[in-house]
């Protein structure tokens, strides 16, 4: 659907949609790859599921034997027979025929005491180095943010960033320490972020470019 104001004439509007062809194709192609990315990343909650750990592919086992109260569940890392090659399982205790919304939960609620136990190792890792404080942690889900800070030092992070490699997690724990020295994206700030995190831009691509499984 094209929009244009009432006193442009139909020709004037098809001859700028022909000189935007191209430009139109390409933003639309685009869209179709992106949500046939987010759409290979949905995960079927169930015995033998996938979703990514640190960047790394985790097998879910749902595990009857034990409820693992403590931990909500155990991360098995096993050598396969290839050099270098591992396979990492995620043992629940829940029985086979537990409904996909209880795996899921299950798998969240371990991710979420991973996400916080990983963020806090890195908040506490970045902040000497930028010269701040941070006071407190907060996890949330927003779907379009994966994190902010206010100058009383309080920090919200994503906990869906654990899907990603570690390097990708510290851009973003460096991204918002960094605010605490300067609350705006100006050259400054990102001086700033450079200044613990040299290869960010890669980073921040990588963050938009992958985008993480839908829940």
């Amino acid at each position: 659907m094209v929009s244009a104001p009432r006193w442009v004439g139909i020709g004037e509007v098809e001859a700028a949609v022909r000189s935007k062809s191209r430009w139109i194709v390409n933003k639309l192609e685009a869209s179709r790859e992106r949500r046939q990315k987010i759409e290979a990343a949905r995960i079927q909650w169930q015995d033998g599921a996938t979703f990514p750990f640190l960047g790394e592919q985790v097998i879910v086992v749902l595990d009857p034997r034990h409820d693992f109260r403590e931990t909500g569940g155990m991360l098995h890392t096993d050598r396969e027979t290839l050099p270098g090659v591992t396979r990492m399982t995620l043992h629940i205790g829940l029985p086979q025929t537990a409904q996909p919304s209880q795996v899921r939960d299950a798998v969240q609620a371990w991710l979420m005491r991973q996400a916080k136990r990983i963020f806090t190792e890195r908040l506490e890792h970045y902040a000497p180095q930028l010269g701040v404080q941070w006071r407190k942690l907060t996890l949330t889900s927003a779907s379009t943010l994966w994190g902010t800070a206010k100058t009383d030092g309080s920090i919200r992070l994503n906990w869906r960033l654990v899907h990603f490699r570690m390097a990708v997690i510290d851009y973003v724990v460096a991204h918002e320490l960094s605010h605490l020295r300067v609350m705006d994206h100006s050259p400054r700030f990102w001086e700033t972020v450079k200044t613990v995190v040299p290869n960010y831009p890669e980073l921040r691509a990588q963050l938009k470019d992958q985008p993480a499984p839908v829940w």
